[in-house]
C-alpha cells in the first residue's frame, strides 16, 4: 500500500534507538527525508547507517528548548524543505511514586514531555499550515488510559501532554494537519528493561501479562506511526491510539 508520504521532510526526535530509530526506519522506507535528531551525533550516525532511505542526522537535546525551536528550520535548510512530518518522542522521566521525585524532576519532566513538544511544534507548524499538509504523532505512554504504578512523572506529565495534543488537533484540523498520540505499551527497549530490572524479566512478564504473550517491537511500532503519518490517515486525528498486544482493558 502506498502511504503517500515519498519525498515527505520528516523530523523524529530520539531517533538514535527504540522506539524513536523504528519511527525513523519506517519512514524512510516508505520514502520519506528523514531528519533523525538525538543528543549523540555518534548513536545517530551509528542508526542512520542501518536504515535503509535518505537520512541526516541533527543534534539536540530535549531539555534545551532554545535549540528544539531552532531545530525545524535547521532540518528545512538542510534537507530543501520544511518538515511536514514532526514525531515527538523526547523521552522517559526516571520512574517513582506520587511523592518520591523532587520538584525539579517534576519540573524536568513537564519540559520534556510538554514544553518540548510545544517548542517543536510551534517552530513547525507554519511550514505545514502554508503547505496544507502536515502529521504530528505523539510518542505517549499506555499511563494516559490505565496509570502504571511507580511512575508518577510519567503518569501526570503524559496526560497534560495529552490534553495537550488534543487542543492543538482541533485549532489545525482545517488546515490539513492530523495530530495523534500513540500509547504505548510493553516494547522492547531499553528503557522498558531499565523499568523492568532487564529486558529478559520484560520479556517474561510479557509472557504472563500480555495477551499476545510477548514485546512489541520498534518495528511494530514504526509502521503504525508511519501509517499515522500517510496521506491514507487523513480523517484519523486528535486520538490516542494503544499499540499494546491487548495489553490494556480500559477503552
Amino acid at each position: 500500500m502506498d502511504l503517500g508520504i515519498n519525498g515527505r521532510v520528516a523530523l523524529v526526535m530520539g531517533a538514535s534507538r527504540g522506539i524513536g530509530r523504528g519511527i525513523a526506519a519506517a519512514l524512510a522506507r516508505e520514502g520519506a527525508l528523514v531528519a533523525m535528531a538525538s543528543r549523540s551525533r555518534g548513536r545517530l550516525e551509528e542508526a542512520a547507517a542501518d536504515i535503509e532511505g535518505e537520512t541526516a542526522a541533527f543534534v539536540a537535546d530535549t531539555a534545551d528548548l532554545e535549540r528544539l525551536g531552532r531545530l525545524p528550520a535547521e532540518v528545512e535548510d538542510g534537507l530543501g524543505a520544511p518538515v511536514e512530518i514532526l514525531v515527538t518522542n523526547t523521552g522517559g522521566p526516571p520512574p517513582g511514586g506520587a511523592l518520591e521525585r523532587s520538584t525539579e524532576e517534576w519540573e524536568e519532566a513537564y519540559r520534556s514531555l510538554v514544553l518540548a513538544p510545544r517548542a517543536l511544534i510551534e517552530a513547525a507548524l507554519p511550514g505545514m499550515r502554508s503547505g496544507g499538509w502536515g502529521r504530528i504523532v505523539n510518542v505517549g505512554s499506555s499511563s494516559t488510559i490505565e496509570v502504571i504504578p511507580h511512575l508518577g512523572l510519567s503518569n501526570a506529565h503524559r496526560l497534560a501532554a495529552i490534553g495537550y495534543f488534543k487542543t492543538l488537533a482541533l485549532e489545525v484540523a482545517g488546515d490539513g494537519i492530523t495530530v495523534n498520540t500513540v500509547a504505548t505499551g510493553k516494547i522492547a527497549t531499553d528503557r522498558l528493561a531499565e523499568i523492568s530490572g532487564s529486558l529478559e524479566q520484560a520479556k517474561e512478564a510479557a509472557r504472563e501479562q500480555v495477551p499476545a504473550g510477548r514485546l512489541g517491537t520498534p518495528a511494530e511500532y514504526g509502521d503504525l506511526v508511519a501509517f499515522l503519518c500517510s496521506a491514507r490517515a487523513a480523517y484519523v486525528t486528535g486520538t490516542t491510539i494503544p499499540i499494546d498486544g491487548g495489553l490494556l482493558r480500559a477503552t
